[in-house]
């Protein structure tokens, strides 16, 4: 019989699950064993803990819906969602850095030409944006596709806003010879995180902003290279240093230049071969 106690559990736990056919199933669980269970030890978590914790995952899973994803909120302020991403995507030095996909990407959205206007006429300053795509020797990267979408200036995309029918403030363009292409639109504002469940009662325990910054949404596919998905936060933005998903990069700060007509935003990215 085995005698187990809070020093020997871990080992008997990981020996037990050690006879899967999925060897990287038995990495990853058998290092989500270890972990746990010193974090158990460490902190010397109490019983009432422990269930206070089951009940927050159990809102947390009752909360999701086809619209609404709470564990990717969780994994998003706990800083998993990044650290996945940044595993994943690890860049040369010259290459635009990464950045979170977010909820609201879409797979079916308008094509347009360079130079259209995809505000769907929403009120807001006017945003002209020029975006260039390159390869990390400077090249351009004609074809590209370039997938972009942000909220509005009250902070809601296209989906939230009442009485919208159709896209708006996104939509879908391609590179011309010369790796450029342009749109105009509105300038995005900043936006809080769902916080009426379980994940806003964790930020205001912890004394976290729910406040993501402005920001525009990119992402890049081209024949040949790795796709690019970031953003481009502009660095007037009062949000920057705490965003609660973690996904400002220095390198993805942009400065708007405001001008007769309201503002504009010219960018490069440059893109990482496959």
């Amino acid at each position: 019989m085995p005698d187990l106690d809070e020093k020997t559990i871990t080992e008997a736990v990981l020996r037990a699950g050690s006879h899967g056919s999925d060897e990287r199933l038995g990495t990853v669980l058998g290092a989500l064993v270890r972990h746990l269970h010193d974090f158990v030890r460490e902190v010397s978590l109490t019983e009432a803990e422990w269930a206070a914790a089951i009940g927050f995952l159990t809102r947390t899973g009752q909360l999701c819906t086809p619209d609404r994803q709470e564990f990717i909120l969780l994994s998003d302020v706990l800083g998993v969602t990044m650290l996945v991403d940044a595993v994943a995507h690890r860049r040369s030095p010259t290459a635009t850095e990464n950045s979170v996909l977010g909820p609201f990407f879409r797979e079916h959205r308008p094509s347009f030409e360079a130079g259209a206007d995809i505000s769907g006429g929403l009120p807001g300053t006017p945003l002209s944006v020029q975006l260039t795509v390159v390869d990390t020797d400077g090249a351009p990267v004609p074809g590209a596709a370039v997938d972009v979408w942000h909220a509005d200036s009250a902070g809601h995309y296209d989906s939230d806003v009442v009485g919208l029918e159709g896209a708006a403030m996104r939509g879908l363009f391609h590179t011309s010879a010369d790796g450029r292409t342009s749109f105009t639109t509105i300038s995005p504002a900043p936006y809080p995180i769902p916080d009426d469940g379980p994940v806003g009662s964790l930020m205001r325990a912890s004394g976290r902003s729910v406040m993501r910054p402005g920001h525009l949404h990119v992402r890049i596919e081209a024949p040949g290279f790795s796709t690019l998905t970031t953003m481009l936060f502009r660095e007037d933005d009062p949000y920057l240093e705490n965003d609660p998903v973690f996904g400002v990069k220095g390198s993805l700060v942009a400065r708007y230049e405001t001008h007769e007509q309201g503002e504009a935003l010219r960018h490069s990215f440059v893109l990482d071969r496959a």
